[in-house]
């Protein structure tokens, strides 16, 4: 037996003892899925009639309805339904959200026209080194997302108006709950899951949690595979009726082989497209990125009489990298197909973060009336260490046409320099409230202060500055009726920028407005949620590629102002007993100072649809399809390229084998539409093709 598989299997009979149903059957079965009534009362998930509600806007728990800005909620059962296993595979489900997959192991993300560069987890604002995704993270560790869409100053006061994306955790259950799953699909993707969850004392007040996740996977590419360990373990103590000690730590370790770093040179030497195959590859068998992020925290939180709630976070973040890359250049000749050539770095990292988040919120009486109000505040401190170990060999690729049959000689490498050393210092203290003005009108007011102090330097660049900053919120949602309600809201927001101008000089902060109308409804007894919204967000000085150095290769920015609008369409929730559905359209103009069209490599128009349909009596069958749909994209004005226009389509199902086993079908890409990533570097590489996956679940 595999050391994965053994791991795997040690893991489940201790889950399966803990539970008292360690047997043979067990053991064999190994994987089922929570029904759709359990979904809806998994923990963290807070449900008034069918309304989901948040915090991630204010830091006060409101319905999707009270709150005025846009929210999308992507819950476990679509998660479990369509494999979202990475955050990758969902976000690119959520409504006016893109998914830039500029490399195999660097992702960007973009809403409104704008770079997502705040990330949350349980509400507290966690750094993404560069505003980027390093390697895939898991999913498993998470029950749900929350997607708040334009500027979100409450709660993060730095970042774009684009959107934040709040991953809520799994937690201990007060119950005795299980689960095993086991994934198989394209390209020897192997995936093991175990989750087990409860009590660990006579009175229930001491709980506890541990997730596990292997993946292991070959690729469509040439070259390249990846393996995925994921590790979570969470305690809750009850010390008294009123106050509650959550311990947690988690680490997400991702190894890739075989990576791209850039990728393909999409024209000719004559500006002639390149016709590639969907597997092609710039990439080597000796290159590798390795991402080891982990996270701990400890929370308290206390409960008193009148309602009031006292909360305190200490969160510890710990990333490391190593990567060994190959970046090709060059545009080949359309007869020869020589004129590829390549670069390799070696890039050890380190990057620590702590932060120390505390808030009080509660309801207070103001002229006979019953309103909520929070007031918190925040410190953290990150420093960031990165090494450079840059080879001056040159490496030579053969015709572009032999990409993937003919193997790339190593260079040799002279050894590392520190390339980075960042200190960043952030503090800030916000205060909201939610008013009930009168039983139609609610206002939601409030205000961020933020101080960002950063010293160092990064690669050549004073790092250095200074910066803070008030920016206030204002919202309000009138109720037309039991079911409809109108709402606008306002913020302006700013971000620290680490990119630098063509003399080698930092960028400094952009500054953001974000402003929001639009009706909420509920419909169908409050299952199904609609929403319709305009939106108009402003961004001076913001960072947009202008070039690269000769003598590095390295990018250089220029402030732009940047204006986008637009409207989106939502409706998510149920039909009835058997139709679940989730659509979205989004639709927007980007423009410059001079009022051209720029960022063309972002979609104008796109479209999220999702159906299941359940058939309770043929053992919980559940059948499903999802389609993204997105217009046609341009690339930078160096790269004349285009994409059509396209669309994906998925189909899944799902049924129950037995009581506890559950088996789920995917198959991702079904008419094998053959499409590039994304148009947002000068190199794209293609999506995957049609594949298939199998999973079972076993739940005790």
């Amino acid at each position: 037996m595999s050391p994965r598989l053994s791991l795997f299997a040690s893991t489940f009979l201790v889950a399966a003892a803990w539970c008292g149903v360690a047997s043979a059957e067990a053991v064999v079965a190994a994987a089922a899925d929570v029904s759709a009534s359990e979904v809806q009362e998994v923990e963290g998930l807070v449900v008034t009639g069918d309304r989901a509600r948040t915090s991630a806007v204010i830091g006060l728990d409101l319905s999707l309805r009270e709150t005025p800005q846009s929210v999308t909620q992507i819950t476990q059962e679509r998660i479990r339904q369509f494999a979202l296993t990475d955050v990758n595979t969902l976000l690119v489900q959520s409504p006016g959200v893109n998914v830039e997959k500029v490399e195999t192991d660097r992702t960007y993300y973009n809403s409104r026209g704008f770079d997502i560069t705040n990330f949350q987890v349980d509400g507290i604002g966690l750094p993404l080194i560069w505003g980027i995704q390093f390697g895939d993270l898991d999913t498993v560790l998470f029950d749900r997302v929350e997607i708040v869409r334009g500027a979100n100053s409450m709660m993060t006061g730095t970042g774009n108006p684009s959107a934040t994306v709040n991953y809520i955790r799994k937690r201990p259950t007060a119950e005795r709950r299980g689960n095993l799953a086991v994934q198989y699909g394209s390209w020897s993707d192997l995936r093991l899951e175990a989750d087990v969850s409860g009590p660990l004392n006579a009175d229930g007040s001491v709980r506890g949690r541990l997730i596990y996740a292997n993946q292991d996977r070959e690729s469509y590419l040439d070259h390249y595979r990846q393996n995925r360990n994921v590790y979570g373990a969470l305690l809750a103590w009850d010390a008294t009726p009123k106050l509650t000690a959550t311990a947690g730590w988690s680490m997400n370790d991702n190894r890739s082989k075989g990576n791209l770093w850039g990728a393909l040179p999409l024209l000719y030497s004559d500006g002639t497209r390149v016709d590639y195959p969907v597997s092609a590859s710039t990439s080597a068998d000796w290159t590798y990125w390795n991402v080891r992020d982990q996270t701990a925290f400890g929370e308290l939180d206390y409960r008193f009489d009148n309602g009031w709630s006292l909360k305190g976070v200490a969160t510890y973040k710990r990333f490391e990298e190593e990567a060994k890359l190959l970046y090709a250049y060059g545009n080949p000749d359309p007869v020869t197909g020589l004129g590829v050539a390549g670069m390799s770095g070696i890039y050890p990292s380190e990057y620590e973060s702590w932060i120390v988040d505390g808030y009080a919120s509660g309801p207070f009486e103001l002229f006979g009336r019953t309103h909520q109000a929070v007031i918190g505040g925040q410190a953290s401190e990150s420093n960031s260490v990165e090494y450079e170990n840059f080879s001056p060999d040159t490496v030579i690729y053969p015709a572009i046409g032999q990409l993937g049959r003919a193997a790339l000689l190593e260079p040799s490498y002279p050894g590392a320099y520190r390339a980075e050393d960042e200190l960043d210092r952030l503090y800030r203290l916000y205060a909201a409230a939610h008013l009930e003005v009168t039983d139609r009108l609610k206002l939601v007011v409030g205000a961020n202060w933020l101080k960002v102090k950063t010293k160092g330097f990064s690669y050549g660049v004073d790092a250095g500055r200074d910066e803070s900053q008030v920016s206030p919120y204002l919202g309000a949602v009138f109720d037309l009726s039991d079911q409809v309600s109108l709402y606008a809201s306002y913020t302006d927001i700013f971000n620290p920028q680490s990119e630098v101008d063509v003399n080698r000089q930092r960028l400094p902060p952009a500054h953001g407005k974000s402003y929001e109308a639009g009706v909420k409804s509920e419909w169908f007894d409050r299952r199904l949620y609609a929403t319709a919204a305009v939106f108009k967000a402003e961004q001076a000085d913001l960072a947009e590629f202008a070039g690269t150095f000769a003598d590095s290769a390295k990018s250089y920015y220029a402030g732009v102002d940047t204006e986008v609008t637009g409207y989106e369409l939502e409706a998510v929730g149920a039909l009835n007993d058997n139709w679940s559905v989730s659509a979205g359209w989004t639709q927007l103009e980007i423009e410059g100072e001079d009022g051209s069209e720029i960022r063309l490599y972002t979609p104008r128009k796109t479209l999220k649809l999702m159906a299941t349909y359940a058939v309770p009596e043929l053992r919980d069958l559940t059948l499903g399809a999802a389609l993204r749909w997105q217009d046609d994209i341009e690339g930078m004005d160096l790269l004349p390229v285009t994409q059509d226009a396209y669309g994906l389509l998925d189909l899944s199902a799902a049924i129950n084998l037995t009581e506890q086993v559950r088996a789920t079908v995917n198959v991702r890409n079904v008419t094998d539409e053959k499409h590039l990533n994304s148009l947002m570097w000068a190199q794209s590489y293609y999506g995957a093709p049609r594949s298939v996956f199998l999973r079972l679940d076993y739940n005790f």
